[in-house]
């Protein structure tokens, strides 16, 4: 227990330093960009009277290290600042489209997941059949193309004939069948483009502990192939696949900037896209702390469940 406590403490110490780091080269890449924020913001007619205030508004005035210090203290808080587009508080105009991506990433994890561990273990189970090569080829089909040609792919198959809209306009007054059904396509891009590393990984994790001797043991005892897989192998190659679950997991949450252009779906991608055509730089920089928060958050979780799944790992000499 205090090893599992001192790991988790050291995880949890080490994703704090790299959010810093992280933090730091948003806010560093924020700063180079070229030319005059002020001046692009308010325009050439501005005068000078005006760039000078605005600047002083957002403390351009000051050192960097200071307007660095003032923006992370703030954002430890909840409090990204005011939108330079609209003047809204970014913490309100973050909220609803966080839910909307979170809700998009839950939906296509509730499928991925399931799918390709039950196609991992199936094609360990039937290894080197015609099944195993089939679900490889289309796998490995699906990922080789990009998240825009599946999503365009899609909305010719599905949304021409009327299943499916091929905008995904959804609102906080929008009913969860609604919801669901105005997501779907989305949701199945997503699916498609990860479903395959969790699935090979599963395969190979559980293809390689069938060459362990206890495997071989229970072999000898008459035991099924199928329960020898899903009760003595799956439960031995979870450390691997919690992993390339959580990188997905991750990936579903922070890689949704394609999809939700897309679909023009209301999450922090598109807000994200949108910021930077119009410059504002102060929701951008909010948008990328919280996409490197919820990819550090998700690998120490699986850090976590990995070392928890592994009694080797718990219970180090």
């Amino acid at each position: 227990m205090k090893g599992m406590i001192g790991l988790t403490v050291q995880r949890i110490g080490l994703g704090i330093a790299t959010l810093f780091v992280v933090s730091v080269l948003i806010f560093s890449a924020i700063q180079a960009m070229p030319g005059d924020l002020a001046q692009a913001v308010l325009g050439q007619s501005a005068t000078p009277e005006a760039l000078t205030a605005f600047r002083k508004d957002l403390n351009l005035d000051e050192p960097p290290v200071k307007r660095y210090g003032d923006w992370i203290g703030a954002a430890v808080t909840g409090h990204f600042g005011k939108s330079l587009a609209d003047g809204r508080d970014i913490s309100q105009l973050i909220g609803p489209r966080l839910a909307n991506t979170l809700f998009l990433a839950t939906f296509a994890a509730l499928i991925a997941i399931p799918l390709s561990l039950l196609l991992g273990f199936l094609a360990a189970l039937y290894r080197n059949s015609w099944f195993d090569r089939l679900i490889n080829v289309i796998t490995l089909t699906s990922i080789s193309f990009p998240e825009f040609f599946i999503a365009y792919i899609l909305i010719f198959a599905l949304a021409q004939g009327g299943y499916f809209s091929s905008i995904s306009d959804v609102g906080s007054s929008t009913p969860f069948w609604e919801h669901v059904h105005a997501t779907f396509l989305p949701a199945l891009t997503l699916t498609l483009v990860v479903v395959a590393h969790m699935m090979r990984m599963t395969r190979a994790a559980i293809i390689n502990v069938l060459a362990a001797p206890y495997i071989e043991m229970a072999r000898l005892k008459g035991v099924p192939r199928w329960k020898i897989v899903l009760n003595h192998a799956l439960p031995n190659a979870l450390a691997p696949v919690i992993n390339v679950v959580a990188l997905n997991l991750a990936y579903l949450i922070v890689g949704v900037v394609v999809v939700e252009v897309v679909f023009v779906y209301p999450g922090l991608g598109q807000l994200l896209v949108d910021s930077v055509a119009k410059r504002d730089v102060t929701v951008v920089q909010a948008v990328g702390l919280i996409f490197a928060a919820t990819y550090i958050l998700l690998n120490l979780v699986a850090d976590l469940l990995v070392t928890v799944s592994n009694p080797r790992l718990r219970y180090r000499r």
